[in-house]
C-alpha cells in the first residue's frame, strides 16, 4: 500500500505543471497564427490599394 502511495505522490508531482505548460505553449502558437493571418490581412489589403482596385 505504501508503494502505491508513492507512486501516486511521484506521478501527481511529475505532471503538476504539465498542463500550465501546454496552456503556455497554446498560447504562444495561438498568438503567431493570429499575427500572420494580421500581417496576411494588412498585405492583402495594402496590396489591393496599389494595383487600383475598384470601390464600389
Amino acid at each position: 500500500m505504501a508503494k502505491t502511495i508513492l507512486i501516486k505522490k511521484v506521478y501527481s508531482e511529475a505532471f503538476k505543471n504539465l498542463g500550465n505548460q501546454i496552456i503556455k505553449n497554446g498560447f504562444k502558437i495561438y498568438f503567431w497564427v493570429c499575427t500572420l493571418l494580421f500581417v496576411m490581412v494588412l498585405y492583402a489589403f495594402t496590396d489591393r490599394l496599389m494595383n487600383g482596385f475598384i470601390w464600389d
